[in-house]
Parts: C-alpha cells; structure tokens; sequence
C-alpha cells in the first residue's frame, strides 16, 4: 500500500527556536521609511513600559544582561539617533547565544482570535561587521506539552542606523504563558531597542482589505489588490495582470491574478510565508483559484504544498490538494491540512506543471476549517434484505428483462448448476433451486461485451449489496480469462466481483457494491472474455444484505474460539467458609491484537499519541521505515524517524509490525536504486537487509519482507526469481525472532484476480518451496462494502496454509459516519471470530493522516466521530466482566475472552485482590487462589 501523508510535524524542547535560511519572511508593510517613532501607533499598545521610560519595568532579560540609556545620555554606539524616537533605549548585553534577548510576558493582555501587528525599533552595537538579523519572537508555554515558538518577524541590522523589525500573529487560543521577546544577532553584539509596539487595530477597510476582506483567512493580500505584497516566487518570478493572451484571460474575480512565469522546475511556483498565522492540532481548509499558460501545455496538475521547518529537524513538505487544472477555464483546488507540532516557519505554495508553463493564481485563501455536523444515520425504508433485484433471473422468461451490451447475441442454454453459489448460500441460508437455465453470449467482439439490465430504479442509497453468480466459458480462449460482474453508475465503472477462469467448469463470481450518490442510471453487466470466447452467465443474484443477523453469527463464533472457561479455585485458611461470598471480576485487557499505522509527526500531537496507547496494543509505520525514507539517497541514512517511534511504542509496551523491508512495485522505488546495475543493486539489497535488521533486532515483532509481490516484480526482474527467497532467508537469519509476512491486497473482496485467494496460496507455497522461512500472511484491508460472507470464503481458503493471517492495513470508507462504522465492524467481527486470524491493524483513524478519505474514526482536532464510537464499543464488547458467589466447591466458574483480569473478593477478615491472564486453550483453565 503506498504510504501515508506526510501531514504533521515535530514539537521539542529546545534553547534556539530557528534555523538559518537565506529566505527571508515577507511580512505585512506597516511602516513606509525606516524612521521610528513616526511608525509606532501606542494607542493600543499591549507592551507595559514600551519604550523604557521606567527603565527596565516589566521586561526580563533572557540569559543575559541589560539596562537602559536615557534620552539625556544620549546615544550608544553608532547607529543614527536621527532616525529613533530620541527617547530612553535599552541596551541587551554579555549576550552568548543569539537567541538571548529582551522579553516581556503578555498572556493576560492577548486575546484569542484577534490580529496583533507588531513593531519594534532595533539596533545594534559592538563587535559586528557588516549587517545582522533581530528576530521577535513568541514563546507558547502549556504544561504537559512541549515549549513551541512562533516567529512574528525578523529584519536585518547594520550598526550604522535603526530599522523597524515587524509583522503580525493571531492565536485561535492562548495559551498558559505567552512571551514576546526579541533576540538575533550574533554572539558578543549588542540589542539595542528603542521602543516596542504590540497593537490590536480596529477592523478598518485597509486592515480588512489586508487580511482577507475581513473574514478569518490567514493569507494576506490574498486576491492580489494589494498587488504582490506578501507574495513571492519560489524559485521563479512572479507577476501581477489584469489580463493575458490578448484579453482571452482575466480574472474571475477581483481586478488582478498573479502568475509565476520562468519556472524550470516543477516545483517553481508562488508561495507565502504564514508563519504565526497557523496555529497547531488546527485543521485548515485550503482553497484556491488556478489555472495554466503557455507551453503548449492544455493540462496539468496544480498543487498546494506546506513547506514546513522545525527546530531540530529537515525541512518537511506538506502535500495538501491538488487539481487537474487546464489552459481554458480557471478551476478551483481544495484541501485541507494540520500541524501536529511546533514549526518555525511554514510556507504555503502552488506548484506542479512541468516547466516553462506558467502557474495562474487568481486567489488563495486559507482558514480555520469549519466543522460540518455528520450526517445522521441512513433510514432505508423497507430494505428487503435477500431479495433479489435482477429481473427475470432463472430465465422463465426467455432473455426477457436482459439486453445485450454492444453487437453480441443472447440465448438460453441449460445445464447449470442448481444450487447458489457458496458465498450467497452463506447470506441467504436456504433457498430454492436454481433452474439450470443460463445466458449464453455468442459473437463477442470486445471484451466488455455481455449481458446487462437495468435496475436504476431498484438500487437503494447506503445498502450495501452482494453480487452473486455462476459464469463459464467456452472454447477458444488463449490462456486464463478474467470474468466481472461490473455496474455503470452514470459515468463511473464499479466493479462488483471478478474471477478467472481456465477451464470449461463453471465458477462462482462473488463481490458487492454500495451507491452513496443518487444516480441517473444504473446498469449490471457481465463482461471479461476475450473477443470470439462464449460467455454463459446463471443465477445472477444481486440483494441487500442483512448485517446484523451476519452479527448474530459471528458473536456465537467468536464466543467459541476467543473464550475458554476459567474456574477461580479458592485455598487456604478460611477457604471453606466462603460459599456465598460475592466475587467481581474484570478484564483489563483483550489479548487479542488491534493495532493502528502512525507517522512520526503524529507522535507530536499529544492527543492523538493519548488516543493511540488507551486504544491500540500494536503499530506499524506508515513511511518511516521503508528504503525510500530511510535511504533516500545512497549512503545518507535516516532512522531518526523510526528510533523516535519504536522509542514510544516501547514505552508504553505496544507491540510494533515492520513494514516494510523492500517493495516490488517499481514507482516506489528510489531512482539512486533504478540506476544501479545488477551487481550494485544485488550489494544495496544486501546492505539493506544488514542494516535494518541488525539495527532494529528484537525490537519489531513481525516484518513485511517484500511488499506486493502478487502486483510488483521490480527485484525479481532484476535479480531472478531466487531474490525473493533469498529476502526471507537473511532477514530470518539476521533475525530470528521476528515473524516474516507476505503482504498484499485485494485478496478478501473478490476484486481481483491477481491476488485472489488461489493465486495467493500458490504464490506462498511457491516461496516455501525454495526455503523461504514465510510465517505470516498479510492481507492489507483497503476494502470497499464489505459482506462477511465474501470475506469470511477468503479467511477459510488462506486458512488452509495453517499460518498465522493478519489484516495488515485495514481501512474503509463511505461518507456516512454511521455507514462507515457498520463496514469496521463487519471487518472486525469477521477477523476475531475467525481462528486463523491472529491480529489486526487499521492504516490509521486520525483524519487528514490516512491515504484514504472519508475514513477515519477521529476527526482532526480529536473528537470521536461515530466510526470511532462503534469501534469503541466494539473493544468493550470484547471484555468479559463477571460477577457472583463461591460455590459449595469454593470456586467461581465463568467465561471470558482471552486476555488480562483483574479479580476482587472481600472475605470476612480481608480484602483480596489478583491479577491472572487468560491464554489460549480448549480444557477449563483453573485460577488458584490462595487466602
């Protein structure tokens, strides 16, 4: 599975907050000249003693010394008193750091939600040739979580005059300790300042106009009627039109559009600095107006980037929308985004055609994103669950009710089988017999030709349906054919089940479908062979299906293989006088495996790492371990990453998947390695193996050797099908104590071909075969409307291998919260009442932090949605509590799931307290107790 995005960043303790850059921050234009004292507006002045007229009052000097130098002293060092407000100045001295400085704590006087302009008048004196940077800065202060700091504005300092250093910040919440402090130059110079402002301006039509016609968007200057203030070209020109190509391109809105022109990479593009306008664990909706010019380019991808700096670490970029944009029409791009950490800097900007054509922004705005109620609950009146809605499906009536797609010819045979399919036998018990009448297509001269209905009027929204039938074919075929039954949902193709077919016997197709959006037109249609084979097609069955009787079901199963009975014995003094005597007892703790993928910048996000460590027992990594990430280039090793996370998890004793070693799909790996010859290659794979597992020995649990070999073959093909065995060999003797798994996906939903169940079995008796030490089977989990039965036909034909299965990378998805969680709970309740499936991870559940949309459990900012309240009470569902009463025997019998307890019974003299695990097994397990 590809990985997760990189969305979220890094918050630490630390002395100095920022990095150097030759990037300087664009800031708001408050003042027009370098001149002090005309540019300080002090009517709203937040600053106690802004301009040291009581000296030193209410300002505190960081690590350092200061004073201050009054008007009749005159001034210190060079810089020109012409250009200051000729009154007292502070002087910051002994200064050995350059984040040391001058500070003033203003948390009682900020509010949330308004917009402060900054500025201070700065100097500086002694050792320094040339020029160097001041920096105001905020300092946020919460206990329990790291110190994050905010830059509001920096500007560059001679000795030989006074210059305004300014910009803005605006928090959407304040935090326990707020301070403002200016810091900067080099080591041994001297800070001088002169005054400092902190203002909140009344909302006026300029300001408005400056931060977003009055409304909450970060961007400044965002349409461009301020010109190009703020904005500037990362790494090409930008520039300001009315209208371009003759007229033929004006703006859609406003009077003016920017374009960023001379771009040679695909990266180049028109960017904003909006540092301290962005506040972390915040989600922010992102949207803009774009389109492109020139080239000969008619369309291309526009995307919005985050380029992120944090304290300590590499720059991080930020993928948050893109769009196909075109030369014809301005088009909108949205998306949406969070910080889980505390950046220093942070740049938005547009990027993505190829070079030489130029980007078109007519607007970008940026802001809090607004929280939509979820809808309710779907109500489907009369779902008919087991009805079938295909007309005329046992041919009684000839080929009525079905027609054929494209220039084939349809007839009716007989001689098909006369009971369902096995999967929809498992959803609708008994049934009556099939007719052993089928479709039989003659003179196909496309592949998707077949048979098809409508049944537009007959498909209800957020039912999921399963698909059922059996297919056949006939002669002539060159080598295995692929058979689906498929739906034309308006314009979009939806498969509902495929299988492949190799010899004349007939085959169950099975699959399911959800429609979420009310269609025009729907159709089904059975389509796969190759031009000139028959197709013949019997008892086609598509139906509602009922989940919660499914529920009932597996509630019974998985009482039977996830529970085992337990006898508390009670001994010793006092032990015969307790019949009678009231036992509690409760779990702790399942024992069986639920885990969630992460990424290193999640662990930032106290929330989410609160959520993580109550709720899951395992992790996996969503990036930071695969050879992109940490060997991007040859040589240049990156397990920071990993070592931060593996940290987390083993204090807090969750368990960890490695995921993953290699991955044969070509597009995810590095070029460094594309370019290697054969030997080279052979050498890098080795060293790889070395590396990774002899770092991490003993530390992750199980290990996804090589990624989807059932969809990739990049390292077969380069190093012979004897490379894959290999794989497994060394990292099994490198570590043997890890459990190392094939993973692939599409293997539980009848999807597709390539890694159905068959071809999966093959593919893992092939490896071992050659001595491949394979102990785990991995089904990744990206699932589309799920139906136990389909799933549960896969479980049983891996199950045979007799090795452990795991759901890897479990996710779903529908846009109905409620309709979303009932899909996590089919999948759930499918794994853990199966026996040979043995732990499951979901690929996440923290939203704007998954590959997939519309579904996670929590939304952005951490409140539980309600998928993640059914997946809540699922968990306490599988937690065995028991309360009674020593028997005559002196014991208590009762049932419960495998896992940890706790057990409390007061006797007559003392209270008694024990702890005890349930394991695996088939006879009583006898808990003795002794008094």
């Amino acid at each position: 599975m590809k990985g997760l995005p990189i969305c979220c960043f890094i918050s630490r303790q630390h002395k100095h907050p920022f990095k150097r850059s030759e990037e300087t921050m664009e800031n708001p234009q408050l003042t027009s000249n370098n001149g002090c004292s005309e540019n300080l507006n002090q009517a709203a002045n937040i600053i106690v003693n802004h301009d040291f007229s009581n000296g030193l009052h209410s300002w505190h000097t960081n690590c350092c010394n200061g004073f201050v130098v009054s008007a009749e002293c005159g001034d210190r060092g060079k810089p020109s008193s012409s250009s200051r407000s000729g009154g007292n100045y502070a002087v910051v001295t002994n200064r050995t750091k350059c984040w040391q400085g001058l500070e003033q704590d203003i948390t009682s006087r900020v509010l949330p939600g308004s917009r402060y302009l900054v500025s201070a008048c700065v100097g500086v004196s002694g050792p320094l040739s040339g020029s160097t940077d001041v920096l105001a800065t905020l300092k946020l202060e919460n206990h329990g979580s790291a110190t994050s700091y905010m830059l509001i504005g920096k500007t560059s300092v001679s000795k030989e005059k006074w210059e305004i250093v300014e910009g803005t910040f605006s928090l959407l919440a304040v935090p326990e300790r707020l301070v403002f402090y200016l810091e900067g130059p080099s080591p041994g110079v001297e800070l001088l300042i002169d005054s400092v402002v902190i203002s909140c301006p009344s909302s006026s039509k300029s300001e408005s106009a400056s931060i977003g016609a009055g409304d909450d968007n970060i961007i400044i200057n965002p349409k461009f009627e301020d010109g190009l203030n703020n904005w500037s070209g990362r790494g090409c020109k930008v520039a300001l039109h009315d209208s371009m190509a003759d007229g033929k391109i004006v703006p859609q809105s406003g009077k003016a559009f920017a374009s960023a022109t001379e771009r040679t990479q695909n990266w180049n593009g028109i960017q904003q600095e909006i540092t301290g306008r962005v506040q972390r664990k915040l989600a922010y909706s992102v949207a803009a107006v774009v389109r492109i010019f020139g080239n000969n380019v008619t369309t291309a991808t526009v995307q919005a980037t985050l380029w992120v700096q944090t304290p300590g670490r590499n720059d991080q970029y930020v993928g948050i929308a893109n769009v196909q944009a075109t030369d014809k029409d301005w088009v909108q791009l949205q998306g949406k985004f969070l910080l889980n950490g505390s950046p220093s800097r942070v740049v938005i900007y547009l990027e993505g055609p190829p070079p030489g054509t130029d980007l078109l922004v007519n607007s970008l705005v940026v802001k809090h994103a607004e929280k939509i109620p979820p809808s309710p609950a779907p109500v489907i009146e009369n779902p008919d669950f087991g009805a079938n809605i295909i007309t005329n499906s046992q041919l009684d009536d000839s080929t009525n009710g079905w027609f054929p797609l494209g220039n084939c010819n349809l007839s009716v045979g007989s001689g098909s089988p006369h009971i369902l399919p096995p999967m929809a036998r498992a959803s609708l018990g008994v049934h009556e017999p099939l007719s052993g009448r089928y479709i039989h297509v003659k003179n196909r001269t496309q592949t998707w030709m077949g048979p098809a209905q409508m049944i537009t009027d007959k498909v209800k929204l957020f039912l999921t349906y399963q698909v059922s039938a059996w297919v056949r074919i006939g002669s002539g075929a060159n080598g295995p054919q692929n058979i689906n039954v498929a739906l034309g949902v308006d314009n979009q193709w939806v498969n509902g089940g495929q299988v492949e077919i190799n010899d004349d016997r007939w085959h169950e197709i099975g699959g399911s479908f959800r429609i979420e959006k009310q269609p025009s037109k729907v159709m089904v249609y059975i389509q796969g062979p190759g031009a000139g084979v028959d197709l013949m097609v019997a008892g086609v069955q598509i139906f509602p299906v009922n989940r919660e009787a499914r529920f009932k079901y597996l509630r019974h199963q998985a009482d039977k293989i996830r529970k085992r009975d337990i006898v508390l014995k009670f001994s010793g003094a006092g032990s015969s006088g307790l019949s009678g005597t009231n036992v509690k007892v409760v779990q702790t703790q399942n024992s069986f495996p639920i885990g969630s993928c992460m990424s290193r910048t999640n662990i930032d996000n106290e929330d989410f790492v609160n959520f993580f460590v109550k709720n899951f027992n395992w992790a996996v990594f969503g990036n930071e371990l695969k050879w992109y990430w940490t060997e991007p280039q040859q040589g240049n090793l990156n397990y920071k990453d990993a070592d931060d996370m593996v940290a987390l998890c083993q204090k807090h004793n969750i368990e960890t998947r490695g995921h993953c070693i290699f991955w044969e799909v070509q597009a995810t790996v590095q070029q460094w390695i594309q370019a290697l010859n054969k030997d080279d290659l052979m050498k890098a794979v080795q060293n790889r193996l070395t590396n990774l597992l002899t770092r991490y020995k003993g530390k992750f649990k199980h290990y996804d050797v090589n990624n989807e070999m059932l969809h990739g073959s990049y390292y077969q093909d380069r190093l012979g099908k004897d490379i894959r065995a290999n794989m497994f060999k060394t990292a099994n003797q490198l570590d043997p104590s890890a459990t190392l798994f094939v993973n692939d996906y599409h293997v539980e939903d009848g999807c597709d071909t390539r890694s159905c169940p068959e071809r999966y079995i093959e593919h893992i008796l092939d490896l071992q075969e050659q001595g491949a030490p394979v102990g785990g089977i991995g089904i990744q989990g990206h699932i589309d409307n799920p139906v136990g039965p389909v799933v549960c036909t896969a479980l049983d034909k891996l199950g045979i291998l007799g090795l452990p299965i795991w759901f890897t990378e479990l996710d779903v998805s529908s846009i109905n919260e409620h309709v979303r969680g009932e899909d996590l709970e089919v999948m759930l309740r499918e794994a853990f009442a199966h026996p040979a499936v043995e732990g499951v991870m979901l690929w996440g559940f923290w939203e704007l932090f998954m590959s997939r949309d519309n579904a996670h459990l929590v939304n952005a900012e951490g409140e539980v949605n309600e998928t993640g309240k059914r997946f809540l009470a699922l968990k306490h569902e599988w937690l065995s509590h028991a309360r009674g009463q020593v028997d005559v025997k002196g014991q208590f019998n009762f049932r419960g799931f495998h896992g940890k307890y706790a057990m409390e019974i007061d006797t007559p003299s003392k209270k008694i307290v024990k702890t005890f695990v349930v394991d695996k097994g088939d006879t009583p397990l006898v808990v003795p107790v002794e008094l």
